[in-house]
């Protein structure tokens, strides 16, 4: 029995056309982002994103957390399967790429369920805990600086709640966790975050081998 597929453009092709949900907006922001550099490879997949949307509805999500907004793709789907009540908190180090999806954000309506906070993320995530306490949160997805990614996970971890979902991503981080080069902060950090996650007796979690890695984290 095979272990697993041989991804091929035909098959993903497949799965796009029998799978991905992707309207026009959507598309044209993947589009458009895929345009800058490194675009195709700082923007999550199609679907990714569209995972990313019905987790947020099988947690019955009323507050999203994002570390790592980029062009808000994946803000996009997530706060577009929230309810019109509900709030994403999406944070970023700049507004340069951000403001490239706001635009989207509101063709979309759902503007207004979207709080971009713009800053050192760890500083975020401070004063998200002093603003609404601790277990404030029904899902995060952390894709940001992977240098950072254990400071991030402790931070999160305290802000979720339980029985909520953190869905990390860039956990294979391109075969480099495998055996981290001497001064790869990024590899050796992520490293570290999937040897913590997987002896964490706080969590349940599960492993992806999609993508470029997604871990799904359910705090207990």
């Amino acid at each position: 029995m095979a272990s697993q597929l041989e991804g091929s453009p035909a098959l993903l092709a497949y799965v796009r056309e029998h799978s991905l949900r992707e309207d026009d907006i959507l598309r044209a922001l993947r589009d458009e982002t895929a345009g800058l550099p490194g675009g195709t490879t700082m923007q999550v997949m199609a679907e990714e994103g569209q995972l990313l949307a019905l987790l947020v509805g099988l947690c019955g999500a009323r507050t999203v957390l994002e570390l790592g907004t980029y062009t808000g793709y994946s803000a996009l789907w997530m706060a577009r399967a929230l309810p019109a009540d509900g709030r994403l908190i999406t944070c970023d180090i700049t507004n340069r790429w951000p403001a490239l999806g706001i635009p989207y954000w509101e063709q979309s309506g759902v503007a207004d369920r979207i709080d971009l906070r713009i800053g050192p993320a760890a500083e975020t995530l401070d004063k998200l805990e002093a603003e609404n306490g601790s277990a404030s949160v029904d899902l995060v997805f952390i894709d940001a600086d992977k240098a950072n990614y254990p400071e991030y996970y402790e931070k999160c971890l305290v802000l979720l709640r339980p029985g909520g979902l953190m869905v990390v991503d860039n956990t294979l981080f391109f075969g480099r966790v495998l055996s981290p080069e001497p001064g790869d902060a990024d590899a050796t950090a992520v490293a570290r975050l999937n040897e913590t996650m997987h002896g964490d007796s706080r969590v349940d979690l599960a492993m992806l081998p999609f993508a470029d890695g997604v871990t799904l984290v359910r705090k207990r």
